[in-house]
């Protein structure tokens, strides 16, 4: 027995030999989670505990659950069942079926694609591909949250749902794909179903219980933060009144509430086991010190009921190179250098698969793809389609090349030709509602800031066939092995991976945070989320780690960029020359001891000249132009209302409180009330001028 103990360390150790009974496991990135797993397991089945055809672990990928056996079987363990919530559930009712529902028919719809388009068409919905896979998310959402589809417009807004039609026509659209998986030939169950009617068959029928509680009698859940309302149904009716439950996560580590997870289960464990041994597991084997740290720095910002979870992490790995952080002038640089320091990894010996490209949207891909093309660096898109194999990049592509058949205009309206023939497929004047929506129209703005791109730095004007041929000449571009290639991924595909050496990009505001996690009732929960998800990316790097973001989308548009909010007071560069400035000896040396820690930008440390860049604390090659015009026309209404008042400017608000509007961009009543320097009675007396400006740059 005290050999399966050997290898782990002191908090692996505990957890692995804790006694039957809940266990909650709260496990940091790194940590050897699945070790401490695999050895909890083997130490109850060897030491006659527990009977291993009686235990039941279960995962969220049936990736986690074959390497989960894998490892069981190497240890002379080889008859637990590890499963997927769903493929458990979908065992267990085709064994159970019979008792449950007797002769009735079900057939597994594995694709609801057909389904809810007829549903859809029968509401009156439009179809589209990316509308039928956003009314399909949302219908997932609601049943793994346990919301019907009568109280469906209920949770609309207190639940941030980014519903892709009105909450009334999505109540037609679900009932009708209720009604029609009733067919004459039997049932259709959906994934979703698996679950449901598992649990109801436990919960409504003595026999079934007392059958499924007599095999299964040990539990064992992975990634508890991420459970869902349905699943923690279905484990519930597993368990019943017994407590024989493992379960193991980490709430700061939630980044699926998207799809309905969340930690809450794992917060309240002990409150529903009094009695339950609770080991946090610290130590990180994965990442060095320095990357560690950083992922420390990022979490420890956190705020809310899930913050007062968070691990800190000690580095085990011996000592590496400092995370790098670079600021580019526009995204294609930012390309184009990540590309460059990838090549010098490569020639120090780094492995291609060992490196990656971490972004927090698909349609951030395009840049690094072309640039790994044009070194002749193999890569592979995890995640996701090649930018040019997206569906909506081949309808985008036919449509460029049919208009390019039928029209020629001048080169200098080649580009508003191109988003021209890019509005029947997509490409509307605003980004859309529905997950499925942005991302088409993400990827077809990606393709037109590539049109633009390439005529901006062509050499000579080209004309619309020119431009055609420019991007066929891209999408022809043949990768290397993909085997042998770079990773490029969301952060989110990029969950339970790691890499040598990880390049976080695009970090900047409005991408992460995402922007409509800005906006809102529920803003604070959703930013919260997005700085787990930074904080998820940061933790993949054993290695290497380097943090971009830049000032501009495109070569030679306004510098009006904001770096990630993640990120401040992070950035040792500016810590150092803010320390410097206020030790004055910085190189202008007495000028800045006289005003410069007043009066200088906090980035380069450059003289402020306007009162709003002072307001800002940055210059106007670092101060977003949008924060610089907000708070113009904010300073000019202060100034207007002060004067009719006759009372100085700082009693309407201060330059800090302007400072903080700016920043935040507050949309609501409730919002502005959060900001610093302003109450209630501020926000009745002046909230709805406020509130009016904003809106024009929120």
């Amino acid at each position: 027995m005290s050999s399966l103990l050997d290898g782990l360390d002191p908090e692996q150790a505990r957890a692995a030999s804790a006694p039957r009974g809940p266990v909650s496991i709260i496990a940091g990135a790194g940590t050897g989670k699945t070790r401490t797993i695999t050895h909890r397991i083997a130490y109850l089945v060897e030491g006659g505990f527990v009977n291993p055809d009686h235990v039941l672990a279960v995962t969220f990928t049936a990736r986690a659950a074959a390497e989960l056996r894998e490892r069981l079987a190497l240890m002379n363990i080889p008859k637990v069942q590890a499963k997927t919530f769903h493929a458990a559930a979908m065992r267990q009712l085709k064994y159970f079926w019979p008792a449950y529902a007797g002769d009735l028919p079900w057939t597994l719809l594995d694709n609801k694609f057909r389904v809810v388009s007829r549903a859809a068409r029968a509401a009156g919905v439009e179809v589209s591909t990316p509308m039928l896979a956003d009314l399909i998310g949302e219908i997932e959402w609601a049943k793994s949250s346990l919301i019907s589809a009568e109280d469906y417009p209920d949770f609309v807004e207190p639940r941030r749902r980014d519903c892709p039609v009105a909450p009334h026509t999505f109540v037609k659209v679900f009932q009708g794909y209720e009604n029609l998986k009733a067919t004459p030939e039997g049932m259709l169950l959906d994934f979703d179903d698996l679950l449901l009617h598992m649990a109801a068959a436990i919960e409504s029928n003595t026999g079934i219980a007392d059958e499924f509680r007599s095999r299964y009698r040990t539990f064992v859940v992975d990634e508890y933060q991420d459970v869902t309302p349905l699943q923690q149904r279905v484990l519930d009716a597993w368990v019943g009144d017994r407590d024989d439950l493992t379960v193991v996560g980490d709430a700061n580590q939630t980044i699926y509430s998207f799809n309905g997870a969340t930690p809450e289960y794992l917060l309240d464990f002990t409150t529903k086991y009094p009695e339950s041994t609770t080991v946090r597991l610290h130590r990180d084997y994965r990442s060095t010190p320095q990357v560690v740290d950083l992922a420390n720095n990022v979490i420890g910002k956190a705020k809310g009921r899930v913050a007062g979870t968070r691990l800190k992490l000690e580095g085990q790995r011996p000592a590496g190179p400092l995370p790098q952080f670079h600021e580019y002038p526009d995204e294609p640089a930012e390309a184009v250098a990540v590309v460059k320091e990838i090549q010098t990894l490569i020639r120090k010996g780094v492995e291609p698969a060992n490196i990656a490209i971490l972004y927090r949207i698909n349609s951030q891909s395009a840049n690094y793809e072309y640039e790994l093309e044009q070194a002749g660096i193999g890569y592979q898109v995890k995640g996701g389609e090649g930018f040019f194999k997206r569906a909506e990049i081949r309808e985008g592509m036919n449509a460029i090349t049919a208009a390019a058949k039928k029209y020629d205009p001048d080169p200098e309206d080649v580009p508003d030709a191109v988003r021209a023939a890019l509005v029947p497929v997509g490409l509307t004047s605003t980004e859309p509602s529905g997950t499925q929506e942005r991302a088409r129209w993400q990827s077809l703005q990606a393709l037109f800031q590539l049109v633009k791109d390439i005529t901006t730095t062509a050499a000579e004007p080209l004309s619309m066939q020119g431009v055609v041929a420019l991007l066929k000449e891209r999408m022809s571009a043949k990768n290397p092995p993909k085997f042998q290639g770079v990773t490029l991924a969301s952060i989110h595909a990029a969950k339970g991976l790691e890499w040598d050496a990880v390049f976080l990009v695009g970090l900047n505001e409005g991408t992460l945070p995402i922007r409509h996690a800005l906006k809102g009732a529920g803003s604070e929960e959703a930013i919260e989320e997005e700085r787990r998800l930074f904080y998820v990316g940061i933790t993949r790097a054993r290695e290497h780690l380097h943090l971009s973001w830049s000032l501009a989308r495109q070569e030679g548009s306004k510098s009006n960029r904001r770096r990630t909010r993640f990120l401040d007071g992070l950035v040792p560069q500016e810590e150092a020359a803010a320390a410097q400035r206020r030790s004055g000896t910085g190189a202008s040396g007495s000028r800045d001891r006289l005003g410069a820690p007043k009066n200088a930008c906090v980035v380069c440390g450059s003289r402020l000249g306007s009162p709003e860049l002072k307001i800002l604390g940055r210059c106007g090659e670092h101060a977003p132009e949008t924060d610089h015009l907000l708070l113009t026309e904010l300073r000019q209404w202060r100034s207007a209302l002060a004067k009719d008042k006759a009372v100085p400017a700082y009693v309407i608000f201060s330059d800090a409180t302007l400072r903080a509007i700016a920043e935040q961009l507050p949309t609501t009543s409730d919002q502005l009330v959060a900001v610093p320097g302003i109450g209630p009675v501020k926000v009745k007396e002046f909230g709805e001028d406020v509130l009016a400006i904003v809106s024009n740059y929120a």
